[in-house]
């Protein structure tokens, strides 16, 4: 088989990764790739917006299947771009990646057919938004409506801080059109959980179930960021919980979406706060989690390239294997500054040594090589991931990797994977 990956990231280097170990395969692409995917496949300089040169490379290489990881390209409609051309791509049409591109269809959607989620309201008048604010009450939480690289939830613990986050999205347009519309709603307390499952447009099963880490300093403490790392499985997410969240949450959510013509194929992404009251939706998303599929990955059992195929083609599943009894985590290492300003162009060292650790995988997330010398190239710019027997272990290997590496200014937090230990 002759697999194309889109996108260029930690996910997308964790998944080529994982991908090129399946002996189906014969030819991996990345486009564009970085210098870690590249160690695992043949890298195009095509950037994942450029839809019909994707297709037109795609169909010239007699791709087979088109993996796309980033969210972006799948609410602009690069899924359906690929289908129209018959193609296979493992990913959503524009239409169901819905989902994730804008937070009122999803939440809308959840309560027009009974998904447990926060009670909310949807505004584009700022001033709408924060007389339902006074309705509410602290604490809640402002989302800007559309794409905000995961920094787009803003928790607020007053009415002053929510009427702030309104401003900040709606007036000062801190996350451009995608804070033109906002959602508030009410705040959930519990522990967060991602979940992730795999549906062929018909049927859903199970993959695994992680915690991310949002907030830039030890403690959850500063703004958001796109994940500075996770870990897996989360002790509180068993068996009987995910049998209770795949009938309570993901078949419905997905029967949905078929319901109302954008039926689902790919991987949904359920962001899920666990309530006295049971499992309740946060966020959906239309692709992996970064870095949730790093820590994923490692731990995954058996080959992942059926499972993309079946959820791609709407084919039935293969026989199921169970996943081992190990834990990963993965530990992102940025830029110092991020997720505000950066500097790039920084050169990395150690990343050999990190890898000879037992059990290590250190994947590049934002960097580039620049006569010859690997350097910083965004903020978030690796991501250390560890397997090993217990989740105390894993932690002491991914954090051991993290000491071997180094640049100017590399920031990380030192607390990932220790809220349940």
């Amino acid at each position: 088989m002759r697999i194309l990956i889109v996108g260029g990231g930690g996910r997308e280097h964790a998944l080529a990764w994982k991908i090129v170990q399946s002996p189906l395969v014969d030819t991996l692409f990345a486009s564009p790739g970085n210098p870690g995917i590249a160690r695992h496949a043949t890298c195009v300089d095509i950037g994942v917006d450029a839809h019909e040169s994707l297709v037109d490379f795609a169909r010239r290489e007699r791709v087979d299947l088109t993996v796309v990881g980033p969210e972006v390209p799948l609410v602009s409609g690069l899924g359906d771009r690929l289908a129209a051309a018959g193609l296979s791509v493992f990913g959503p049409s524009a239409r169901a990646a819905s989902i994730e591109g804008s937070k009122s269809f999803a939440k809308d959607l959840m309560r027009r057919h009974g998904i447990p989620t926060a009670r909310f309201s949807t505004f584009d008048d700022p001033d709408r938004a924060r007389d339902y604010c006074r309705d509410v009450g602290a604490p809640l939480v402002v989302k800007a409506d559309g794409l905000a690289a995961g920094k787009g939830a803003i928790v607020c613990a007053t009415i002053e801080e929510a009427d702030a986050a309104i401003a900040e999205c709606m007036e000062r347009k801190a996350f451009g059109a995608a804070g033109a519309r906002v959602v508030v709603e009410e705040f959930m307390l519990g522990q967060e959980v991602s979940f992730f499952a795999l549906s062929n447009g018909g049927d859903a099963i199970p993959l695994a179930a992680a915690e991310d880490h949002k907030a830039i300093f030890d403690g959850d403490r500063g703004p958001n960021t796109g994940g500075m790392g996770c870990y897996s499985p989360v002790a509180a997410f068993d068996e009987a919980l995910e049998k209770r969240v795949m009938e309570t949450i993901v078949r419905p959510t997905l029967a949905a979406l078929a319901r109302e013509g954008a039926p689902y194929r790919g991987v949904l992404y359920a962001g899920l706060m666990l309530t006295e009251q049971g499992p309740k939706v946060v966020e959906f998303n239309c692709r992996f989690g970064d870095p949730e599929c790093q820590a994923l990955v490692v731990r995954a059992p058996g080959d992942l390239v059926p499972l993309l195929l079946a959820s791609a083609r709407g084919e039935g599943w293969p026989p199921s294997v169970p996943w081992p009894h190990v834990a990963s985590v993965c530990v992102n290492i940025a830029s110092g500054g991020y997720p505000g300003t950066y500097p790039t162009g920084l050169p990395i060292r150690g990343i050999d040594a990190a890898e000879a650790r037992t059990g290590v995988h250190v994947f590049h997330a934002g960097t580039a090589r620049r006569d010859g010398t690997l350097v910083t190239a965004g903020g978030r710019v690796l991501g250390v991931t560890a397997v090993a027997e217990t989740l105390e272990a894993a932690i002491d290997a991914a954090y051991g990797g993290v000491l071997e590496i180094s640049f100017e200014r590399m920031h990380y937090r030192r607390d990932i994977g220790r809220r349940k230990t």
